[in-house]
């Protein structure tokens, strides 16, 4: 497997959910017409190169107290993003395509663990997690926690989304699983003075004592990429945009970045902002934009894009991704493709011949995108974004990893130090 040229990355610098199946395999129909063109915007003066030396990092980030392995995480994967993106998978330690547990199914593929490990604080921050060891909350919790350690300590990277339960009932993250009261009142009353505004602190509370306890074998805190309120311009979600103003969505963001680092003093986050795949603009991605102090790293999820398997949504999923690459040049952020994955059901449904090495690595590298990481989504019992050996697509995946830009674990350098 190629290894990466530590000077390179030195020297060259930037010169740039749970999802349930249902969700996943019925995509919106708005997605269905991938010969959509994307409107053109008026062309902004952009940089080619964003050269910054490593002592300048922390001018660029939300936390001007974060600690130094999170200014160097912040660094290098703006320092890879021109040239390579890390590869990652959500649960990568603890959900496996037929139940094949120990190692990492991309691992059981390509011989390597991936760079990036997907958690969620979602089971953390249940309210039926009381604490004690006999609750099965509280065991994800550890869970969840030491399949984080693990992949720290042996220099991935952690990545936290978050499905948190509406603040009524405390049972649904999916819109349509509420009522209506709760859909059009949850998120505003988080906001602010709002009657669930002290239980929504109560749950940062929760997010704040796991993140500062996240420390490894060397003494040092974990950073995390911390990614809150995903997909929030679609309406699936009770923080979605059908259901509070732009600037309520705004407030309750920065409510929550001041609260984490200066009321609760968590200074190992990077914070990312990701919508779905609805915009076709810049104006549009930036329509819920808490600001730039607000926000490290600019991501999108997309999955409807690569449904279909003739390849006819790739160029549209290419071109919102140079959205995001774009604007992360512009505005000295990560841009990233924070989850992503085609799901594949043997009995149902099958891959294009070439479906990573050719559609996905198109997808994230034509046009001059540069992104700093990607995160295929979980595997299941009975289906897979990530292909186990013998499996439909293994060996284009193995194709698709052995090309230059993608890094696993195996090619990653030491992401936790600036370079001297």
């Amino acid at each position: 497997m190629k290894k990466l040229s530590y000077f390179l990355l030195v020297f060259v610098l930037l010169t740039a959910c749970s999802k349930d199946d249902e969700i996943i395999n019925e995509p919106d129909e708005e997605q269905e017409n991938p010969e959509e063109e994307i409107p053109e915007e008026p062309e902004e003066e952009t940089p080619e190169t964003y050269a910054f030396a490593p002592e300048e990092t922390l001018s660029y980030m939300v936390d001007a107290s974060a600690t130094a392995e999170t200014v160097a995480l912040f660094y290098n994967l703006k320092s890879i993003s021109d040239n390579h993106f890390i590869v990652g998978q959500q649960d990568a330690f603890s959900s496996f395509f037929e139940g094949n547990d120990g190692f990492s199914d991309m691992k059981k593929t390509t011989l390597s663990d991936p760079g990036l490990l997907g958690s969620d604080f979602m089971f953390i921050t249940d309210d039926q997690n009381d604490g004690t060891a006999q609750n099965w909350f509280f065991q994800q919790e550890q869970q969840i926690i030491n399949d984080a350690l693990r992949a720290y300590n042996s220099g991935m990277i952690n990545a936290f989304t978050w499905h948190l339960r509406e603040p009524y009932e405390g049972e649904a993250f999916y819109s349509d699983e509420m009522t209506e009261f709760q859909r059009q009142n949850a998120f505003k009353s988080i906001l602010p003075g709002g009657a669930n505004h002290d239980y929504y602190k109560q749950k940062l509370d929760k997010v704040a004592e796991v993140s500062l306890n996240m420390i490894g074998e060397d003494g040092t805190l974990s950073p995390i990429i911390f990614r809150p309120f995903h997909e929030f311009e679609k309406d699936f979600f009770w923080w979605g945009a059908a259901y509070s103003t732009p600037e309520e969505f705004k407030t309750v963001w920065r409510f929550t970045v001041d609260y984490l680092k200066n009321e609760k003093n968590v200074h190992n986050l990077l914070y990312a902002f990701s919508p779905d795949n609805s915009y076709l603009t810049k104006s549009a991605y930036l329509e819920r934009y808490p600001g730039d102090e607000y926000v490290d790293i600019l991501g999108m999820d997309n999955y409807g894009d690569l449904i279909a398997q003739d390849g006819s949504g790739l160029n549209a999923a290419n071109q919102k991704l140079q959205v995001v690459s774009d604007l992360a040049k512009e505005r000295v952020k990560v841009a990233a493709l924070t989850e992503t994955g085609y799901f594949v059901t043997p009995s149902q449904t099958s891959l294009a011949e070439n479906f990573y090495s050719e559609n996905l690595y198109g997808v994230l590298t034509n046009n001059e995108v540069n992104i700093g990481f990607l995160m295929f989504w979980q595997n299941y019992q009975d289906s897979y974004t990530v292909p186990v050996p013998g499996m439909d697509g293994a060996e284009d995946f193995m194709a698709f990893v052995e090309k230059e830009e993608p890094l696993l674990l195996d090619d990653m350098h030491d992401f936790y130090s600036l370079p001297n």
